[in-house]
């Protein structure tokens, strides 16, 4: 039995997902561009889909911007918002310590390219303070972009109270809301920001999709140039089947929240309590609430998060530890690092983000595997160490 506990990676593909996505690859082939039938077959194609996932995040269909991702949905909001507002003299960014790389790699290119950049820090509980930012804003200040949920931690920003803040200097607000959509209610309104992006393969649509809103009225210089496609702020052919799995996706998110999130947090709570009781040395880390209903991050004493990982590979149990974006290296969480954790803390630690295939059984398991794991893991440790 193999057990899947990423979700804040990647979601399996929905069924139904599947089977419209399939069926647009053999029936719905042409260009959306074209004016003949197997054109206008395709821009239908596109059009229901665009309200689909205005419907999910509380938008018009006309304000949504198709993108192959979250990251490129981050590049267009930020680059694009930022290039716009430079003849203005506004060439100041706001965003925060615990954001997901495409923002924070973002900004720090146009960091190099003049623009001046200030980064809100945050504090152990993993929330960003109202205050800081209030601090930190100015006059000249063109774009905040503050995440909705953290990947790693699944806190819950005050994602209307910092816009607010924004709004009062005059900048715009853009939310990272890739990781809440389908976990949380998301609406664009009520929020009360300016752009938000979203990823398809978070909530049970394929890979290579995303969105960006865009509220209306705000202008963009996008990066990407060519041809007239959506509204040309996105140029090139649009993948069709692909956009339409994530309309799809989007028509069934809409009732996650309210469904699944419960029975998700009942478990979470269920593994958290299992293993801060069973295993000596551990610690969640950021705040209990607010707090997506799917994740958890623990820090386990004296053993390395890679160990654990491979541990609960070979034992059928698959997590991580941190960014799926990060993988592969070496260094620390820089959200856990941002919140101020010492080194051995942030060097053991494993996110666990359940989804809706999950069961009681999978929560058994791994408070069955778990235990005896750290402790031989840390007896072999202790052995090098005499050594």
């Amino acid at each position: 039995m193999r057990i899947y506990l990423d979700n804040n990676a990647t979601t399996a593909l929905d069924p139904l997902v599947i089977d419209r996505m399939g069926r647009a690859m053999r029936d719905v082939w042409g260009n959306a561009s074209s004016v003949h039938h197997f054109g206008q077959q395709a821009k239908a194609a596109l059009d229901e889909a665009r309200g689909q996932v205005a419907a999910f995040i509380g938008a018009e269909a006309s304000e949504i911007l198709f993108t192959a991702g979250g990251t490129e949905s981050d590049n267009i909001a930020i680059r694009g918002a930022a290039e716009a507002l430079e003849p203005t003299g506004r060439k100041h960014l706001i965003t925060s310590a615990i954001e997901h790389e495409a923002v924070l790699n973002t900004m720090k290119a146009l960091a190099k390219r003049g623009w001046r950049v200030t980064t809100v820090p945050v504090d152990s509980s993993g929330i960003v303070s109202i205050d800081r930012l209030r601090d930190a804003i100015t006059d000249d200040t063109a774009l905040v972009s503050v995440m909705h949920a953290n990947n790693e931690i699944g806190t819950i920003q005050p994602i209307a109270e910092l816009a607010a803040v924004a709004h009062e200097k005059g900048a715009l607000f853009h939310t990272d809301a890739v990781q809440s959509a389908g976990k949380i209610p998301v609406d664009v309104r009520a929020l009360g920001v300016d752009m938000l992006t979203i990823a398809g393969h978070k909530f049970y649509g394929p890979k290579g999709t995303g969105a960006l809103w865009l509220k209306r009225g705000v202008r963009l210089i996008t990066p990407i140039t060519g041809g007239k496609q959506e509204r040309s702020r996105r140029a090139g052919t649009e993948n069709v089947p692909a956009l339409v799995g994530l309309g799809v996706a989007a028509g069934l998110a809409r009732q996650k929240p309210e469904t699944d999130a419960p029975r998700l947090a009942v478990l979470r709570d269920r593994l958290e309590a299992g293993i801060l009781s069973s295993i000596r040395g551990t610690e969640r880390n950021g705040a209990a609430a607010p707090r997506v209903a799917n994740t958890t991050n623990i820090s386990i004493d004296r053993v390395e998060a890679e160990s654990l990982l491979i541990g609960l590979d070979l034992a059928g149990i698959a997590v991580s530890s941190g960014s799926a974006c990060s993988s592969g290296t070496l260094e620390p969480s820089h959200v856990l690092k941002a919140m101020g954790l010492p080194h051995p803390r942030t060097l053991g630690s494993i996110r666990f983000s359940l989804g809706s295939a999950n069961t009681d059984a999978d929560i058994d398991r791994v408070l069955e595997v778990l235990p005896p794991l750290v402790e031989k893991l840390r007896s072999l440790t202790t052995v090098g160490a005499k050594r």
